[in-house]
């Protein structure tokens, strides 16, 4: 079948080429022709140089009946579902590969415009926003795209050229060009960064639009993760941690986790010292919070502050709920 598809997309192919794409043995890509030869699929073998096996009648595209929607959509599927294994990154390469000719560039922007990346602590919600595969159509077609986005300035329209689309964790976003006659040559610093979450009443133009010269798509993304993660990681505080909780805790922080030297403290204490990091004090007094049978804040005053008022709202919450109850948070 992955033969089949190959010949549908190209003029010819020969048995060496097909045997690269497939990564097998010359000799089995040549049995895998023939075989398709004998099974009545019309395909005949051209001698000499310039040779190779031929489609009667060209290089077809309706052999599998997909239309070039229909392959930007399984490839949309695809590069959405998480868990990125080596197979699953095998089988996108291959299908990319053996697209018709008509509908491998835009298929290839697609798989090319897509990350999905290490995750940002616990992903539980692998469905991406319906935003994701409107973009991900629009980076296909090289087109232009209009929306409402809810961001921190308040509800804007915005009209731009997508670039990037990727999620880290359960979280997608747009990494988009501003959209200017001549973008091509739009400078690299304009690139702007939105929640695909946020986005609303997309449109797709009809207005062409591309990345800017010289646009690294990994570099432009790994930039992307740098700033976003600075954002999240205004705030830090020092953790001494349980030592068997150690790789649960750093493993939930993901990036905004670092262990730091374990020296004891003055009163001999060897819990390993880790500092987290979050984008507000309140954002990270709630993610300890959960960890406190298993984690003590050393500081800063403001995060310790924090914890103890939130031990104090949830007391006070259960306690009028069950008066027979206790509740309480340490913070040493």
């Amino acid at each position: 079948m992955q033969a089949l598809l190959l010949l549908q997309g190209r003029p010819q192919i020969t048995a060496a080429q097909l045997a690269e794409e497939l990564e097998v043995s010359v000799p089995t890509a040549r049995r895998d022709l023939e075989a398709l030869a004998m099974a009545g699929v019309p395909i005949y073998p051209t001698r000499g140089r310039g040779g190779g096996w031929r489609l009667i009648g060209g290089a077809r595209t309706d052999l599998t009946g997909l239309t070039e929607g229909e392959v930007i959509s399984l490839l949309v599927g695809i590069t959405q579902s998480a868990g990125a294994s080596q197979e699953r990154i095998a089988a996108v390469r291959k299908l990319v590969r053996a697209m018709p000719e008509p509908f491998r560039e835009g298929a290839q922007r697609v798989a090319a415009a897509t990350v999905r990346d290490a995750p940002w602590g616990v992903v539980d919600d692998d469905a991406a926003p319906a935003a994701v595969a409107a973009l991900q159509r629009a980076i296909a077609g090289r087109r232009q795209v209009r929306f409402h986005y809810d961001g921190s300035r308040g509800h804007v329209e915005v009209e731009t050229v997508p670039l990037i689309v990727g999620s880290r964790g359960a979280r997608w976003y747009l990494l988009a060009a501003p959209a200017l006659a001549g973008v091509e040559h739009a400078d690299d610093s304009r690139l702007r960064t939105y929640r695909a979450d946020r986005i609303g009443d997309l449109q797709v133009l009809a207005l062409h639009g591309q990345a800017p010269e010289g646009f690294d798509a990994p570099d432009a993304w790994a930039r992307m993760v740098e700033r976003v993660e600075g954002m999240r990681g205004s705030v830090r505080a020092v953790v001494r941690v349980e030592p068997w909780a150690l790789k649960a805790l750093t493993g939930r922080f993901g990036a905004q986790a670092r262990q730091l030297d374990d020296a004891p403290d003055a009163g001999g204490d060897l819990r390993p010292l880790v500092e987290v990091r979050a984008h507000r004090v309140d954002a990270l007094a709630e993610q300890l919070a959960g960890w406190t049978g298993a984690a003590e804040v050393t500081g800063p005053p403001e995060v310790r502050a924090a914890l103890r008022e939130l031990g104090e709202r949830i007391a006070r919450q259960y306690r009028a709920d069950s008066p027979g109850v206790a509740a309480s948070v340490l913070i040493r």
